[in-house]
């Protein structure tokens, strides 16, 4: 396949091993996205980021179906105040539609968070930069790929 996005550029670049999947039409679910990858929910990971203040953001990965812990993500951050990022701040901030984030290719730095959910699995997926488009990577290919990680329990 292909196919280039900011994300392939990124793991091209540093000869990170990937596969991409291409979905046959549009995803409503992540259980629904899972049964055609061939995956359970929990290797899919959602990138969401966060609005700490105006100019301030933040992006949390949390595997598959899995709710992030306002409580514990205000916590880790000493922060008694966030958000999630808007529609059109997310476009702005990463570059990507929503369902299609990942935390590579950024257009400018973001710090990330990894939740220890998503270091459980030995394969998953993340956004491609393309919707209907996901990147499969193994968990090292996807360390490597981060660099240095910031990984805590972000999870309910």
């Amino acid at each position: 396949m292909e196919i280039s996005t900011p994300v392939t550029r990124y793991l091209d670049n540093r000869h990170i091993l990937y596969r991409l999947f291409q979905h046959s039409g549009p995803v409503k679910s992540i259980e629904e996205a899972a049964r055609q990858r061939g995956e359970r929910p929990e290797q899919i990971v959602r990138s969401i980021l966060f609005r700490l203040s105006s100019e301030d953001f933040l992006m949390v990965l949390i595997a598959g179906p899995r709710q992030i812990s306002w409580k514990a993500l205000r916590a880790y951050l000493n922060q008694s105040r966030l958000t999630t990022a808007t529609k059109e701040e997310v476009i702005r901030v990463t570059g990507y539609q929503i369902g299609a984030v990942s935390p590579f290719g950024l257009p400018q730095p973001v710090r990330v968070l990894v939740d220890e959910t998503v270091l459980a699995e030995e394969e998953i997926s993340i956004g491609s930069g393309q919707r209907g488009l996901a990147v499969i990577l193994n968990r090292k290919d996807f360390l490597q790929a981060m660099g240095k990680i910031e990984a805590g329990q972000f999870a309910e």
